[in-house]
């Protein structure tokens, strides 16, 4: 190599600088150098401060020249590239150069992203969202011993000490992408497991779940439990309540727990089911269920609500429920929940 850089530097010396900053990376990964130190050479290299941030901790480290920790706060990035590693981008690195940036810049972060990807995959668990499927599921099992549920949520990439949430997921867009938006600032890791997406996180805004993407989200109590929990809150969501939290169904819950059968036998879910057939029949049932008023359902389906009322009275003749009593109201509701867990739990409930 050695040989080659000083033919090569004969001819032009951007070309040895070059191979002078990749033979100077090649040594630093050799040693196995781990971030601190690769961030340390490379704004000696580089003579200005050097930055190096992981997304899926928030971990930064900013050195100056002289090795030391950079001053607060960092001035604009003069030149920045993405850290990549397994196709998904986990980070970035830059150089906060005084003035217009070096010839040689993006070469040097083209080599220290490459250097700190293989750091943060030798050192610790791959930051990249997606994970081992058999890993995530030896998390959640409810046969796995405590050992070894502490010891896959490490390789994981969890610190012993926070709690994760699971959360279980329909939907048709990358696991990856559902998980980066709901979980941006902290760990976060995906797997599909037949045909449920699982989401491993030790928080989760449920606000941030994008269109079209069904939820259900566990406690943090433990990963077991909360995968229990997030199955049974992923049966609950509907199409006008797409991401249902456990521990928002109360009693509610209880539902999932009546045997199927006994479920189809009682009239009212009967009743519900054969009302299915007619797509608009159920929506205005179900905008009533979820409002109570005969008005606000109406808003809903953006109808007038005399209309509303009218489909409301033949549905209650058809359903043989007084809709306008509270009881009855509350008969409807529990048949409607009743109905859609039985259909979930045939598949019928995956985002349309």
């Amino acid at each position: 190599m050695e040989a080659l850089v000083a033919r090569l530097s004969n001819l032009d010396s951007h070309a040895e600088g070059a191979l002078r900053i990749v033979m100077v990376y090649d040594t630093l990964m050799r040693r196995r150098v781990d971030l601190p130190a690769l961030a340390r050479a490379s704004a000696g290299l580089a003579e200005c401060v050097t930055g190096i941030r992981l997304d899926g901790t928030g971990r930064t480290i900013r050195c100056a020249p002289d090795g030391r920790q950079a001053s607060v706060p960092p001035q604009p990035a003069s030149t920045a590239a993405p850290i990549t590693l397994d196709e998904e981008e986990i980070g970035t690195v830059w150089l906060e150069r005084p003035g217009p940036p070096g010839p040689l810049d993006e070469v040097l972060l083209d080599r220290l992203a490459i250097a700190a990807a293989a750091v943060v995959e030798r050192y610790g668990p791959a930051r990249t969202t997606m994970a081992d499927p058999a890993l995530v599921e030896l998390v959640i099992s409810s046969d796995s011993d405590e050992a070894a549920r502490s010891r896959a949520l490490r390789l994981l990439g969890f610190a012993a000490d926070l709690p994760v949430q699971v959360v279980a997921v329909w939907s048709r867009l990358p696991l990856d992408q559902v998980g980066a938006l709901v979980c941006p600032a902290r760990p976060v890791k995906a797997a599909p497991l037949a045909d449920v997406g699982v989401l491993l996180a030790t928080t989760v805004d449920r606000t941030r779940f994008p269109a079209g993407v069904r939820a259900g989200i566990g406690s943090a109590d433990s990963p077991d439990r909360s995968w229990r929990e997030a199955r049974t809150a992923l049966r609950f969501t509907s199409a006008r309540q797409p991401v249902v939290h456990h521990g928002d169904l109360g009693a509610l819950a209880l539902l999932a727990q009546v045997p199927e059968e006994e479920a189809w036998d009682n009239p009212d879910v009967a009743a519900i089911a054969r009302l299915a057939g007619n797509p608009d029949d159920l929506e205005t049932l179900d905008a009533y269920c979820a409002t109570g008023s005969h008005r606000r359902a109406a808003e809903l389906l953006h109808l007038h609500h005399s209309s509303v009322t009218r489909r409301l009275e033949q549905l209650g003749k058809t359903l043989g429920i007084d809709l306008t009593d509270p009881t009855g109201l509350t008969r409807a509701r529990l048949a409607l929940t009743t109905w859609r867990l039985l259909t979930s739990a045939r598949g019928g409930g995956t985002p349309g």
